[in-house]
């Protein structure tokens, strides 16, 4: 692990490695920890008095990595005045669902693997209702997606321009063969809409929903067609849009949205 310093003794920046059982490999993060002090003993970030701190787990997007949401965004300035930490990883292009190939199993590694390894880590709440997901793009996907399915884990999910459209049988994704079978992935759980469906059958923990996109992104279509859904299903969905398109600044003024929204 590698501290990239705090400020005011009390937030930090890590980059973690770790070997994930998940995906068979040594896979990076970045973790920004509100923190009362190192323990150079133990080498554990300890938080005061026992506190575990509310997590917001932060989804890049396609062509990205773990570093993007810091460098990219003033999440680290606006986690630190909320108290909260987030946990950042990396998920290669691989749309965060398990994918055919063998070792990318990234549905257990998000919405299990994850939050356990983190909480072991470091000093993080285990309660469904402080325990956050979040994404921008194709990690709005994975943030609505993995949200839902693992809505046990999950209470808040935040998907900003998430890229749902990879169910339309016209997307490049689908050209490229994401799917073994396109017609079979689109009617299983990996669509939003079938695992949200799944959800409200089987009776599971509704999270709440935050939604936005820009008004002239392409993506805006299919994002109004699902926050209709999950209306229409009963989910509580806070929507925003802003004159912006598919872009770093949109992403950068939502996540503040996100975090003011957020029960911190």
């Amino acid at each position: 692990m590698t501290d990239y310093g705090r400020k005011d003794e009390d937030m930090a920046l890590i980059q973690v490695n770790y070997m994930s059982k998940a995906l068979f490999r040594l896979v990076p993060l970045n973790v920004i920890l509100p923190v009362d002090r190192f323990d150079a003993d133990t080498d554990r970030y300890l938080s005061e008095a026992g506190h575990r701190y509310k997590t917001l787990y932060l989804l890049h997007g396609l062509l990205g990595n773990y570093t993007d949401w810091v460098s990219r965004t003033r999440i680290q300035q606006w986690a630190e005045e909320k108290d909260l930490a987030v946990v950042m990883p990396s998920g290669d292009n691989a749309f965060y669902f398990r994918s055919r190939t063998p070792w990318n199993d990234y549905e257990t590694f998000i919405g299990e693997e994850l939050p356990q390894i983190t909480r072991k880590m470091f000093p993080l709440s285990d309660k469904r209702e402080d325990t956050f997901i979040g994404g921008l793009s194709m990690g709005g996907y994975g943030a609505l997606r993995n949200g839902i399915v693992f809505s046990e884990t999950f209470s808040h999910v935040a998907g900003l321009s998430a890229a749902i459209h990879i169910f339309d049988d016209l997307s490049e994704e689908a050209d490229i063969g994401l799917f073994d079978d396109f017609e079979k992935a689109s009617e299983s759980d990996l669509n939003p809409i079938v695992a949200a469906d799944e959800m409200f059958r089987k009776k599971k923990p509704i999270p709440r929903f935050y939604m936005a996109c820009g008004k002239q992104d392409d993506l805006m279509g299919v994002n109004t067609a699902f926050r209709d859904h999950l209306r229409e299903k009963g989910a509580d969905v806070t929507w925003d849009e802003e004159d912006a398109g598919h872009d770093w600044d949109f992403w950068d003024s939502q996540i503040r949205k996100v975090l003011d929204w957020l029960p911190l």
